[in-house]
């Protein structure tokens, strides 16, 4: 039986094809990849501040303003840190 060239592409025929959509996605994976790191460097690495940088007392504020305790617990809590 004889075949045409143009339709056996390789040893392979069709087999091969999937090469070329799975490159093409993995380019474009490393594209987004190296877009995130250098956008994440960019910004300072993590957003917001860290509970080691905040003083007990910004802390308790913060509880106080965002209505989490009442003023009457803030002002106990308050005396406790700042003595």
């Amino acid at each position: 039986m004889m075949h045409d060239g143009w339709m056996n592409w390789g040893e392979g025929g069709w087999s091969g094809m999937w090469f070329g959509p799975l490159f093409i996605a993995g380019v474009l994976f490393l594209a987004v990849a190296l877009l995130f790191v250098v956008r994440r460097r960019r910004s300072g690495g993590s957003t917001g501040t860290t509970n080691s940088t905040r003083t007990p007392r910004q802390i308790l504020d913060e509880r106080f303003a965002r209505g989490e305790i009442n003023r009457e617990e803030f002002e106990q809590r308050r005396k406790a840190v700042e003595t």
